[in-house]
């Protein structure tokens, strides 16, 4: 299971990465919503039977990116 190949390019994921940093006024307050929101997907992959082939942090930095790029899917994690 932990062997296969992701599906995602990972230039696509860096490139993705690059853009939230230089888009925030904060690194580290992004590196704080990308690591609360992977460990939630984590745990959500244990009730889930069919666990997703994406690791959770590439996951919450594609789900991240997607609500930079449309602002109304933003939820507000801070806090």
């Amino acid at each position: 299971m932990y062997n296969k190949i992701s599906p995602i390019n990972t230039s696509e994921v860096n490139r993705l990465t690059e853009t939230l940093m230089k888009g925030s006024s904060s690194r580290y307050q992004i590196t704080v919503q990308v690591a609360k929101r992977a460990k939630r997907f984590r745990y959500e992959e244990f009730d889930n039977p069919n666990p997703s082939e994406v690791k959770p942090v590439v996951r919450a930095i594609l789900e991240m990116s997607d609500e930079v790029t449309q602002p109304e899917l933003i939820i507000d994690e801070i806090g």
